[in-house]
């Protein structure tokens, strides 16, 4: 009877032992659970406040290049003043000047720059050609004249040059000229 005893036990045993093993791995899925829903919540609090802090910069990030256009456009209507109570168109022109000046410097803080192009060759990168300009003495492709500036900010074209290049001249005979 001795071993009939054990028998019972070892086979209880063995039964407890997987429900405790559930059991255990019961609570260790609810901990992980827990601690991913935590996490969860966590990451979609972060999302939206930095959601906030994106449109907080989008809705800013000019703030500081507006206040010193603002005071370019003070001195522009400064200049404008000035003119309409003076008789002399000097005055006003003096003030452009003074303006244009400033605006250049509060572009040039923001990195922006001018492309310089005259007299160099055609980059299509950096420059729009919208007219061609017969040359003999010039090599061909060189910019000859620039219709509008081009910028660059930061090293990043803003807005191409748009310019005038040279080509060699045709040596194509005109329509409805016969020559022999």
């Amino acid at each position: 009877m001795g071993e009939e005893q054990k028998q019972p036990k070892n086979d209880e045993a063995q039964t407890e032992t997987p429900e405790q093993a559930l059991e255990t791995e019961k609570r260790h899925s609810e901990e992980y659970l827990s601690r991913l829903k935590y996490m969860q919540a966590d990451f979609e609090n972060l999302k939206k406040r930095l959601d906030r802090q994106i449109e907080d910069v989008r809705d800013y990030c000019n703030e500081r290049l507006v206040v010193d256009l603002l005071e370019v456009a003070d001195e522009l209507e400064l200049a404008v003043d000035s003119a309409e109570c003076s008789d002399s168109s000097d005055t006003l022109v003096q003030g452009v000047k003074m303006t244009l000046r400033k605006l250049r410097k509060v572009l040039e803080n923001q990195g922006v720059a001018p492309i310089d192009c005259m007299g160099k060759p055609f980059d299509p990168s950096k420059h729009s050609a919208v007219a061609h300009v017969e040359k003999e003495a010039t090599e061909e492709g060189m910019i000859v004249e620039e219709i509008r500036k081009g910028y660059i900010m930061k090293g990043k074209v803003i807005r191409p040059s748009i310019v005038k290049v040279t080509v060699k001249p045709s040596s194509k005979p005109e329509k409805g000229v016969c020559k022999k």
